[in-house]
Order: C-alpha cells, then structure tokens, then sequence
C-alpha cells in the first residue's frame, strides 16, 4: 500500500526525512512542512533549503504552499518548477489561529467565492505550466456540512489527489474525524482521494478499511508515525524484530544530525524533546525517567537517561 509522510512544523524537516528515509523507508511521498510565499519572496533561504533536492536524495518529496494569494501561489510554483519539482500541494487544513485569520489554511474555505476564484487561477498555470496541484483540505470552517459545497468546488478542477482531513477547523486534531464525510467523498469525488486523520495502529487502519469498500490506499499517516515509527513497516506487513534497534538509530542520527546545525546545548535538547513528547508512548512504566529526560539542559544529562531508556527497551 501507499503511504504519504504528513508534513509536521518543526519535526518533518529534510534531516528527519532523510533519516526516516535510510531506516524505515516504505513512504511513496513526503509533503514538507508548508512555504508560506511572501509578496517579495516566494520561497525564503530556509525553505529553499529544506526543499533542495540536494538534500533530499532519493525521496519523493511534494512541497506544500500555504497562501491566499494565486500569484504568490503561482511564484513560489515556478521556483520550486525550475528546482526539478512537477508537483506541489494546497494547505487549505492549517487550524492555527494565526494562519486561519489570514484567510490562509483553513480559514481559506469559509470564503468559496474567493478559493474558486483563486482555484481557476493556479489550476490554469498548472495545466499551461506541466505542474500537478495536489490539495489538503479539512471538511469546512465551522460546519462540516461545508464539506458538500466545497467538493464541488474541488471536483471543477483537475486536482491531482484531493487529501481530506475529515474534521473542521474548530476540531483542531480532537475527537474522532467525521468520517462519514469521507464516505460521501468515495461516492462523489471526481478527485483521486488519499485519508488523513487518526491512524494511530494496524488496527485503525484495518477498521477504517472495513468500513470503506476497498479499503483506503493511499493513506496519509503524521502524528502515527512520530508515535510509531514504525508504523508504516507494520501497515505493510513488514514488521521484525529489529523495530526497536530502528528507534535507537532514528535518535542517534537526529541528535547527532541537529548537533552539527545547533547550538547550545539546550536548543538541540528542544528539538529531542519535542520528539520524546511522541516517543514517551512507547516506553510503559518508564515515566520517571521520561520527566527527568523532558527536564536535560545539558548533553551529559539527556544521554544519560537516554540511552538507559535505549538500552533497556520498551518493556
């Protein structure tokens, strides 16, 4: 089966991924954390970076943009076209309040005149500019009934894949997705469909896929996969024995990767930090030492607890 890396801010940037990549693999694309194009900046320094293929070997990245605006949209496109990339994708899900009151995300889908408008815009550069446009999208602002007039509105276009993210704005990442909406997307999207939203095991995905005839493929997975690395290997049948010796060489090439880019200590410990926040659920009984970990200020501290917690495993 296909399974596409959500993008997470501050996580899924291009070291996670070319770690990712080297240890599991088994992901058809990975969506990067979403360019926001500026009026004089379609793409700034850092995510050109991030993007550069150069630091992408060998992965199937999709950039993602996040603007309001067709022309910035269609800008920062042609830079990431002349870059080598013949896909890119819409942010029309980011909830942040930030985002949302500038009409951008999902705050974009309370407007449909506007997205229609700006649809028929970046839909008629892909097509003249041999560039696919995928679209992520939540059901709607407020209203999940949003959801019936907005995939009229996606179905007008020729969106390469349609990833919906069965909740609202207001839902944020909370309760459990609406997923009758998705239902009624299998029985009328004119779209390529891809899941997003909850998919924490095998087990959710086999129940997912029991309610939807076929099955779901291509599914999209974010926060599953940082909870579970391997998780994509289990979807696919290819669990081992090595899953756990996986996780340990996950850790080390990041915190050695962030080491050579960040400096002080404290802040390479920010980053591993927010990783143990997903990790710690693989460690049961082990919250002492999570506690301590989460409160390291310095190396010798974190490694410490960390390789105790590496070396005596999750049992």
């Amino acid at each position: 089966m296909k399974i596409y890396y959500a993008p997470l801010e501050g996580i899924t940037g291009y070291i996670f991924r070319n770690a990712y990549n080297e240890i599991y693999g088994h992901i058809g694309k990975y969506f990067s954390p979403f360019i926001s194009p500026a009026e004089k900046c379609p793409v700034t320094p850092r995510e050109r970076k991030d993007v550069d293929p150069a630091n992408n070997h060998g992965i199937n990245l999709v950039p993602q943009i996040l603007t309001c605006s067709s022309d910035r949209f269609i800008e920062a496109a042609k830079e990431l076209h002349a870059m080598g990339y013949t896909e890119v994708n819409l942010n029309l899900g980011c909830p942040s309040g930030t985002v949302c009151a500038k009409g951008k995300g999902a705050g974009f889908l309370q407007d449909t005149s506007a997205l229609q408008a700006f649809l028929d815009d970046i839909y008629s550069y892909a097509v003249s500019g041999d560039m696919k446009i995928s679209v992520k999208t939540r059901l709607g602002y407020s209203d999940p009934d949003e959801f019936y007039a907005l995939l009229d509105i996606f179905n007008a276009f020729p969106v390469s894949e349609l990833i919906i993210h069965p909740r609202i704005r207001s839902d944020f990442y909370k309760g459990e997705p609406r997923k009758e909406y998705f239902a009624y997307a299998l029985e009328h999207s004119k779209c390529p469909l891809v899941y997003n939203g909850n998919i924490f095991s095998v087990k959710d995905y086999d129940e997912l896929s029991d309610r939807f005839a076929g099955g779901l493929d291509p599914v999209m997975l974010g926060r599953g996969l940082i909870i579970d690395p391997s998780l994509a290997d289990k979807l696919n049948g290819l669990t081992t024995e090595t899953d756990f010796i996986k996780l340990r060489r996950l850790h080390d090439t990041l915190y050695h990767e962030y080491q050579k880019i960040m400096s002080p200590d404290i802040n390479v410990l920010f980053k591993m930090r927010e990783l143990w926040s997903y990790w710690q659920n693989l460690f049961d009984g082990k919250d002492r030492e999570i506690k301590r970990l989460l409160k390291a200020k310095k190396y010798a501290d974190y490694e410490d607890i960390v390789y105790h917690l590496l070396l005596t495993g999750t049992d």
